[in-house]
C-alpha cells in the first residue's frame, strides 16, 4: 500500500501533533508499506524554526524508512489569529505542488491529511480525487472551533460563517477520524455519516514511559528541595489556559513542601513567566529530551492539566496519555461530562475551568492522602495500558487503512452538500 501523509507537524517536533504522525508514519513503514509525508520544518512549540531547517528550500530525507519532504512555511513569533491563518495557508500553498508531484510520481493509494491544519486538507482531498486514491482526515483538533473558544477569532460575523461552512466542507467526501468518542461524536453532528468515522487515539508510550520506584534524577537536577512536585510539561500555549497554574501557585504560597515546575515552551511562555514574577514556589524549565520523559514525568507528585472551559470536547491534550503512563496522579480543570473529565476520573481530581480554589485544593487534598495517590497513581497507569496502548491502536489503524485502500470507489467519496 502507498501512503501519502499531509500534515503541517512532524518530527522532530517533541510534543503535540508532530510525534503522533512521525509515530503513524513509522508504524505503516515498518508493515511493509511506502509510505511519504509532506510537513512543514519543525517549529513547534517554540513558534521559531528549528536550526537544523533553516536553511532554505525543501529538505527531503529518509527516516525510519519514510520518505519526508518538509517545507518551508511562515512562522509568526507572536501568532495571533491572523497570524495563524496566514502560517497554515503558507503550508498549504507550499504543500499543493509538493503533493500533486507526488501523486503523479506515487500513485498513492491513501492520502491522508492531518488537521491541523485543516487549510491543508484541501490540498490531500485535491490529490486523492484527482489520482483516484482515497482520503482519510484525521483531525487532531477542531481548529476553527478552538480557534472561538480561545478568542483567536470572533464566534460570529461573515468570517465566523465561512469558517464553518469550510469546517463542514472539509469532512465530507472522507473517512474522517478523530481522537477521542466525544470528538468523533461532534465529528458527526457535522452530518458525517457514522461508518464513515472513526476513533483513532493518540496512544501513551507505555514502554517507555513506566511509574518511577525511586527519586527521579530530575529532582536533583532541577534543584528542587520541597517534598512534593506539581509539574506541568508541554506546550504553552492560548488553548491550555494555563495562566490558572500561577494564581493556584500565588494561593498555594503557605505550602512550603511544595514546588511548581513549568516545564515547556510556546508562545505564552515570555507571559507567564512575567506573571509568576516574584513566586519563589515556582520553576520553569525548558523542554526536556523525549528520551527523558520518563524520568521527567516521575518528578510529579501530582500532574497538573489545565483547559479551557470551551475547549475540552474540541482538543484532547495529547501529554495526558503519558501522564496517565507515568502512574501519577492528574489534577485537571474540565467541565463535568467533557471528554477530559471522562477520560481522567478514576485517576486524578477534576474540577471547573477557572476556579483557583477549587484547583488548589486538589492539589492539597492529594499532598495530603499519600493512600489516594497510590490509588489514583495505580489506575492511571492501568488505564494507559488497557486505552492507550500503541501497538494496539497503530495496528487497529493499519488495518483500517488497508481496508478502505482495497475498497471499489463508493458513494462516501463523492462531493458532499452540507446544508449552511
Amino acid at each position: 500500500m502507498k501512503v501519502l501523509l499531509i500534515g503541517l507537524n512532524y518530527a522532530p517536533e517533541p510534543v503535540g501533533i508532530g510525534p503522533y504522525s512521525a509515530g503513524t508514519a513509522q508504524f505503516l513503514a515498518e508493515a511493509g508499506h511506502d509510505v511519504t509525508v509532506i510537513s512543514g520544518k519543525a517549529y513547534y512549540p517554540q513558534w521559531r524554526v528549528i536550526d537544523d531547517h533553516r536553511e532554505g528550500g525543501a529538505l527531503a530525507s529518509r527516516e525510519h524508512g519514510v520518505t519526508i519532504i518538509r517545507l518551508p512555511i511562515y512562522v509568526p513569533a507572536r501568532p495571533s489569529g491572523l497570524k495563524r491563518l496566514i502560517h497554515h495557508a503558507s503550508f498549504a500553498l507550499r504543500a499543493l505542488p509538493t503533493a500533486l508531484k507526488q501523486g503523479f510520481q506515487a500513485r498513492p493509494d491513501v492520502v491522508v491529511c492531518v488537521a491541523p491544519s485543516l487549510i491543508s486538507a484541501v490540498v490531500a482531498r485535491a490529490v486523492a480525487r484527482l489520482y483516484k486514491a482515497r482520503y482519510w482526515l484525521h483531525i487532531q483538533d477542531f481548529e476553527v472551533e478552538a480557534a472561538f473558544a480561545t478568542g483567536l477569532l470572533r464566534p460570529t460575523g461573515l468570517l465566523a460563517k465561512l469558517a464553518h461552512r469550510f469546517e463542514r466542507w472539509n469532512l465530507g467526501g472522507s473517512r474522517v477520524s478523530s481522537i477521542s468518542p466525544q470528538m468523533c461524536a461532534k465529528v458527526r453532528s457535522y452530518g458525517v455519516p457514522s461508518e464513515r468515522v472513526y476513533e483513532f487515539r493518540n496512544w501513551a508510550e507505555i514502554d517507555t514511559i513506566r511509574p518511577l520506584t525511586r527519586t527521579s534524577s530530575y529532582r536533583q537536577h532541577f534543584g528542587i528541595k520541597t517534598d512534593h512536585v506539581a509539574l506541568y510539561s508541554g506546550n504553552i500555549g492560548n488553548k491550555q489556559g494555563i495562566e490558572i497554574l500561577i494564581d493556584v501557585a500565588r494561593a498555594l504560597q503557605h505550602r512550603r513542601d511544595l514546588t511548581f515546575v513549568i516545564a515547556g515552551d510556546g508562545a505564552l511562555l515570555k507571559d507567564l513567566v512575567e506573571a509568576a514574577r516574584g513566586l519563589d514556589n515556582v520553576r520553569f524549565e525548558p523542554l526536556q529530551p523525549r528520551e527523558q520523559l520518563s524520568e521527567l514525568l516521575g518528578l510529579a507528585t501530582v500532574h497538573l492539566l489545565p483547559q479551557l472551559a470551551g475547549a475540552a470536547d474540541l482538543v484532547l491534550p495529547s501529554k495526558l496519555t503519558n501522564m496517565l503512563a507515568s502512574g501519577r496522579p492528574v489534577v485537571a480543570t474540565a467541565a463535568s461530562g467533557t471528554g477530559l473529565a471522562e477520560e481522567v476520573e478514576g485517576c486524578g481530581l477534576v474540577t471547573e475551568p477557572g476556579d483557583v480554589d477549587a484547583m488548589a485544593a486538589a492539589i492539597v487534598d492529594l499532598l495530603d492522602d499519600p493512600a489516594a495517590r497510590d490509588r489514583y497513581g495505580v489506575a492511571a497507569r492501568k488505564r494507559a495500558e488497557e486505552r492507550w496502548s500503541r501497538r494496539a491502536i497503530l495496528a487497529a489503524f493499519e488495518a483500517e487503512l488497508r481496508s478502505i485502500a482495497s475498497e471499489k470507489a463508493s458513494a462516501w467519496q463523492r462531493e458532499p452538500r452540507f446544508a449552511s
